[in-house]
């Protein structure tokens, strides 16, 4: 770890490898000879279109997407795209299914029923959005425009372990949070969108992947603003306007990190081995430590977890003596409470380590 420098557990934005903002840094007042920082020079520069054209050849090697698909880089994050979905793919049907595991999914169904129906095919909000029910519990309409599914959730550390089975209604996927962690079988959705701040750069900017029939604007509604259309940004190459271009450069740089480590199944590995160390911490606390979420439904990158059953005295203490330690940013979201620590890309194996190691001794010392 680099001097100064503390092991970030942030849900967003987040740890980035620090090879990747070393080089940022060194490019950072003269990019590559041409007298200028990336922040300053003309989005419409061949420096700057270079830039692009490599972020998008490199996001298709790595997932694999499908030539006749379009990538899309918008501004707003993933919670722009809430409207964007609906907007964009209603079309005539004017309803579409959401499976809400948690609260980013019920937040994208209730913008939904701005501009149309979105339809509630499962709810688990009354188990506090702990668990993913099976597909026999959904209640898919075969009209739907869509089904809508948040991969993994951060707030409540829910994570679909699989791609759901909707038969022939076109799947859409808000990735946001475990984006660039694992493989994904992109011909299977009509859209995947995701917030790049977690695990492939900073805040500022969602990456899309959009079917070719999504993309020339035959469904979209006629009250979609011209900056929100797919059609418009997908013709444009994402520069309608000026885009995020110091985001899109320092996803660039993520990306070819990504490559030189090995693509997804790096990242895929590391995930499991992290994820792995820190549930065994909390599954061999004898109930010191509790992991509210069902087993089979765990998210590998938001893991939350309550000590000696909510124990808030308990737990600002840990919040502080984690400090001394250099783990930061391990409280739970303001909503649920607890703690809640993130393992996305850029925290490395190390951190996770030493987390799990200061937990431990924590709990021998606050034990009874």
């Amino acid at each position: 770890m680099a001097e100064g420098r503390v092991y970030n557990f942030s849900a967003g934005p987040s740890v980035m490898p620090l090879e990747v903002l070393e080089e940022v840094q060194k490019e950072l007042v003269n990019y590559k000879g041409s007298g200028m920082s990336v922040m300053e020079m003309s989005h419409r520069s061949k420096e700057f279109m270079t830039i692009a054209s490599e972020a998008e050849k490199d996001l298709r090697d790595i997932f694999g997407v499908p030539s006749d698909y379009k990538v899309l880089m918008n501004q707003g994050g993933a919670t722009l795209q809430f409207a964007s979905i609906p907007l964009n793919m209603l079309g005539t049907e004017g309803k579409a299914d959401y499976l809400v595991t948690g609260q980013w999914s019920e937040k994208a169904a209730k913008e939904c029923n701005k501009y149309g129906t979105g339809q509630v095919a499962c709810n688990t909000k009354a188990s506090k959005f702990t668990t993913i029910p099976g597909k026999s519990e959904w209640k898919l309409d075969p009209e739907a425009a869509y089904v809508h599914y948040c991969d993994n959730e951060t707030v409540s550390g829910v994570e679909f372990s699989y791609t759901p089975d909707v038969g022939s209604v076109p799947l859409v996927a808000d990735m946001s949070s475990n984006f660039c962690s694992r493989p994904v079988d992109v011909g299977k959705h009509a859209y995947i969108y995701a917030g790049i701040q977690k695990n492939l750069g900073p805040a500022g900017m969602a990456v899309g992947f959009v079917h070719p029939s999504y993309a020339g604007g035959q469904h979209e509604l006629k009250i979609c603003p011209t900056y929100m259309s797919f059609k418009t940004t997908a013709d444009n190459g994402s520069m309608y306007n000026t885009p995020a271009c110091f985001t899109m450069y320092v996803m660039g740089e993520y990306l070819k990190y990504t490559k030189k480590k090995g693509g997804l199944a790096y990242w895929a590995e590391q995930s499991d081995k992290k994820s792995t160390m820190l549930y065994n911490c909390i599954d061999g606390s004898d109930g010191f430590y509790c992991c509210p979420v069902e087993k089979s439904s765990r998210s590998r990158m938001n893991v939350p977890f309550t000590i000696k059953g909510g124990n808030e005295e308990l737990e600002k203490k840990f919040l502080d003596g984690a400090k001394k330690e250099k783990l930061y940013t391990l409280a739970g979201h303001r909503s649920v409470g607890g703690c809640r620590a993130s393992l996305y890309n850029g925290m490395p194996i190390e951190g996770v380590e030493k987390l799990t190691s200061f937990m431990k001794s924590f709990m021998d010392e606050n034990r009874n």
